[in-house]
């Protein structure tokens, strides 16, 4: 039995060298698929780096295919003359699952890090409240689903004929004892030894828990770099981590904790008195100082799904995928912010944000029925019905997913409409919504019969994945549209397949525009999107020498247009989401109008540093609330230093999003009094 026992253990070994192995070449296929530098020369100290400590990190779970065999194998072998002569047939089964585990989950990183630039993070959380059928529908169609799923086999098959040939591997014979306590011993000193050996390979190369490989101890040469900085995290733990986190901790921030951050972010005059509000909003209330503008019949906010701002920078505009929106920006009485934050980096909290005026901060707060029953009083819609407008929330989808119909009423709204619906059961439309053109010709009409004040806000979809509309509805060439940029970018079939769709819905969104100014010549429109937009991979091209930097990763657009809107009254080239209803207000509100805004209008001077839950600005530099550093907020076409050391106002971000708890805790009664 001890002889049994001491080559069985090898046996356990020799098949742990497999899974590292099999991660190591996984990290290696996703730094070079991904790699956004034309060579390596000069950073193999960071490449060696990640490798390395991908490694340990990865022993986490690694590790476990050495004692789970110990467990379920070797031990119970032991007792079970049987089952003894199937160890290594058991061993190839459970190796050859481990590593299709880790191929599902390195497969399902390569798409997360296509589609949001990172590694598995929070928003892996969102595609339990995702459409299903949207999700499955970019799986095969955007992403290579079936090839992904086609993967399996020659990795199964491999891992297999890697395992057969480590087991095959000669093992050190049994030593022979004279004595039988010195068998005992020795048997004792390999279970000490292989307990020993599990915690230290699991921990990292040390026998310490609090020492165990994380993020924040990514060697700095590695660290400093943040693309092999991502590379170095193995995919199962940063699962694990995503797994581990279900609520966010402003979920479970204590009460004291919460009343703090609430403090630091209500006006001064209220810090010491919020408490005797009903609710801690109105402490934001905010007298508007007289119209800007001739106060307009139509109020349009268009809400575009995933516009750029790096689409309206010279740096890109070769590229002419967005001219509509380029002439917009052009014409006479439109004023740009260049430098603009949303809302929210996904869709939904960007949407809930501006409906409700508050940070939603991916806490759903559309999803609480409690939220259903009244409007804050910083929501955009009420304090557009306040100023004498009817208020239309028109949705390219099915505002019923996320419950945007319960919600958007709620904040406001007297009517929230759904393409879905009000374009027919035929209408041509994707998992998203109806197709862009046919939303906004519909909407068109619908407005030709309105004879009253109206605010609509439009949210489009058509700019979202998966990227297979008709090429003849999209009607784009990329030798003509974009004759003056590297034939690098002309031959890329689905980075073109992204960025014409984006042609298409520019087109839609700016031939609806013209149509309402021709029809309604003096009204306000803005234009924003939800979020920024990669488009596939233009970093690192004949265009853009350089990675994507975060105003390419965040920023959006945030246009003003009126008659009488002149570029001077805006008084700064920075802004958020939040901005847009105070500007409106502020822009067309007669004197002494009362109103609420976490944030000033962008007629007025902007704090020194705009702080979201997700991301900070200043007017030179942004960087992620995440993140230990910042980058410049100048469009360059070469690579952006990162700065370090800096503050990421973490802090600043938290409190914000501390605020919305605060209503989240007392959603029960917050609407319920008078």
């Amino acid at each position: 039995m001890s002889e049994q026992f001491f080559l069985s253990l090898q046996q356990n070994i020799k098949l742990m060298i497999w899974a590292p192995i099999l991660s190591t070449i996984f990290r290696i296929i996703f730094m070079r698929s991904y790699n956004p530098y034309p060579t390596w020369q000069g950073r193999w100290q960071s490449v060696l780096g990640a490798l390395r400590y991908g490694f340990w990190w990865g022993m986490d779970f690694d590790a476990y295919v050495f004692l789970v065999p110990l467990v379920l194998i070797t031990i119970p072998a032991l007792f079970f003359g049987t089952y003894h002569q199937y160890e290594d047939m058991v061993r190839l089964i459970g190796l050859t699952i481990y590593s299709c585990v880790v191929y599902a989950a390195f497969a399902g990183k390569m798409i997360f890090y296509k589609h949001f630039h990172d590694t598995y993070n929070y928003m892996v959380h969102y595609g339990k409240h995702a459409e299903k059928n949207n999700l499955i529908d970019v799986f095969f169609n955007q992403d290579r689903g079936l090839l992904v799923l086609v993967g399996f086999i020659p990795v199964a098959i491999i891992s297999w004929l890697a395992g057969s040939a480590f087991l095959s591997l000669p093992s050190i014979p049994y030593p022979t004892f004279e004595s039988t306590w010195m068998t005992v011993l020795w048997n004792i000193f390999l279970v000490i030894v292989s307990v020993i050996g599990f915690y230290w390979f699991r921990y990292g190369g040390t026998l310490s828990h609090d020492d165990k490989p994380e993020w924040d101890t990514i060697p700095t040469i590695v660290k400093e770099d943040l693309f092999f900085a991502r590379a170095t995290v193995p995919d199962l733990c940063a699962l694990e981590t995503v797994y581990k986190h279900p609520l966010r901790s402003e979920y479970t921030a204590s009460e004291e904790d919460i009343n703090h951050a609430v403090s630091r972010v209500v006006p001064s005059e209220y810090k010491a008195n919020w408490h005797e509000l009903d609710n801690p909003l109105y402490a934001f209330k905010r007298i508007a100082k007289g119209p800007k503008i001739s106060k307009p019949n139509h109020i349009f906010f268009i809400v575009g799904e995933s516009i750029p701002q790096w689409s309206l920078d010279e740096t890109h505009k070769s590229l002419n995928i967005c001219p509509g929106l380029w002439n917009f920006k052009e014409q006479s009485h439109t004023v740009q912010i260049p430098n603009f934050l949303p809302a929210g980096n996904v869709s939904r909290p960007s949407i809930v944000s501006l409906m409700s005026g508050i940070y939603d901060a991916g806490l759903e707060i559309n999803e609480r029925e409690n939220f259903w029953k009244g409007a804050f009083p910083t929501s955009f819609a009420h304090q557009m019905k306040k100023l004498g407008y009817r208020t239309i929330y028109w949705y390219g989808g099915n505002a019923s997913y996320g419950n945007f119909n319960h919600f958007g009423k709620a904040q406001g709204f007297d009517r929230v409409e759904s393409a879905s619906i009000f374009c027919g059961p035929n209408a041509p439309k994707t998992w998203v919504g109806v197709y862009d053109h046919v939303f906004l010709e519909n909407i068109a009409q619908q407005i030709k019969e309105i004879d009253e004040p109206t605010f609509h806000f439009i949210y489009t979809t058509s700019n979202h994945g998966p990227y297979k509309m008709e090429d003849d509805l999209l009607d784009y060439d990329p030798q003509k549209v974009m004759p003056d940029v590297g034939e690098d970018l002309r031959s890329n079939k689905t980075r073109n397949k992204e960025l014409a769709t984006y042609h298409y819905s520019d087109k839609a969104i700016f031939t609806f525009v013209e149509s309402m100014q021709q029809l309604y010549p003096d009204s306000l429109f803005i234009v924003t999107g939800d979020h920024s937009n990669l488009f596939g991979s233009l970093n690192n091209t004949s265009l853009i020498h350089r990675d994507y930097t975060l105003r390419d990763t965040f920023c959006t657009v945030g246009l003003f247009q009126h008659p009488e809107l002149e570029d001077n009254m805006i008084v700064t080239k920075k802004g958020t989401h939040m901005s847009i209803m105070p500007t409106i207000i502020e822009a067309i509100a007669p004197k002494g109008f009362e109103y609420y805004s976490i944030t000033p209008s962008l007629f007025e001077e902007q704090p020194e540093t705009l702080v979201t839950p997700y991301q900070w600005m200043t007017d030179t530099m942004m960087g992620d609330v995440r993140m230990d550093y910042g980058e410049s907020n100048v469009p360059s076409t070469e690579p952006v230093e990162q700065v370090r050391p800096i503050d990421n106002h973490a802090d600043e971000a938290r409190n914000w999003t501390l605020l919305t708890t605060w209503l989240i805790n007392h959603e029960k009664i917050l609407f319920s009094k008078k």
